[in-house]
């Protein structure tokens, strides 16, 4: 069996990425997470259609930019800034965790460009998985242990759950209903806006504009709840302007704008 997955772009947050066999971690145990430190420096996390009437509630949903857009969950509006998890990475208050955060430290990869099957790796610079003395053992023998099988099961749907968010954002496209977003903010003890760019939203003007057996047709596959749970989140980005400010992170700026 190969003993690292192919040389890669790894995904956010992940630092090293090794696949997950008896012979090599036979002894591995996955310890409770505490904190999660790692999140309190990212402001943007994938997410997706899932999760989004859940998530609407807690941070704005947007796109990335780019030919290959992404929903993505907004946690801070300044690269490095997460107001919603502090710096020794404990949530603030009651959160719902995106579920690229919940698989962490663990996922499904292809360990060769060819390979057909995705084999179950994680990242050996988490602390939640070694050779620890607690904590719940990964494997029964040769055998993956029922924790192991709960991991691949929630990577597994994980995944599924990813084929859905590509097939809802390749409609988006194909309808053209994603535009470049801006948010200007102007708070009152400074003399420029900050404002806001480098993501996309759905535009709201093509769905009034849409015809009736379009309308009808998002409704039935299921895209136009998740179009409304994305156009509610979006004055969240202002809520989230404000803990910034509570929280002493808002960047200086002179009459430059400034860009997320």
């Amino acid at each position: 069996m190969a003993t690292s997955a192919p040389a890669a772009q790894l995904p956010l947050l992940y630092t090293q990425l090794e696949p997950l066999s008896s012979g090599t971690h036979g002894a591995f145990r996955l310890r409770p997470a505490q904190a999660a430190p790692f999140l309190s420096q990212h402001h943007a996390i994938p997410l997706t259609i899932d999760e989004f009437i859940t998530c609407q509630r807690f941070y704005p949903i947007v796109f990335s930019a780019g030919d290959n857009p992404v929903p993505l969950a907004l946690m801070g509006l300044n690269e490095g800034v997460n107001v919603f998890i502090d710096e020794e990475g404990k949530p603030r208050g009651e959160l719902y965790i995106p579920a690229y955060v919940r698989r962490y430290p663990f996922l499904l990869a292809r360990l060769r460009p060819d390979a057909e099957e995705l084999s179950l790796c994680f990242d050996p610079t988490s602390d939640v998985v070694g050779a620890y003395d607690e904590g719940e053992p990964l494997f029964d023998g040769e055998k993956a242990s029922e924790t192991t099988n709960a991991i691949l099961k929630f990577c597994e749907e994980f995944e599924l759950s990813a084929q859905r968010t590509n097939a809802f954002m390749k409609e988006l496209l194909d309808m053209d209903l994603l535009i470049d977003g801006e948010v200007s903010i102007q708070p009152a003890d400074e003399q420029a806006p900050f404002v806001y760019r480098g993501f996309r939203i759905i535009a709201e003007e093509k769905i009034r504009e849409l015809r009736g057996d379009e309308l009808r047709k998002m409704n039935q596959n299921g895209m136009l709840p998740l179009i409304i749970a994305h156009l509610f989140s979006l004055p969240l980005i202002r809520e989230i302007f404000g803990k910034q400010a509570q929280q002493g992170k808002i960047p200086q700026q002179g009459p430059a704008m400034a860009d997320a």
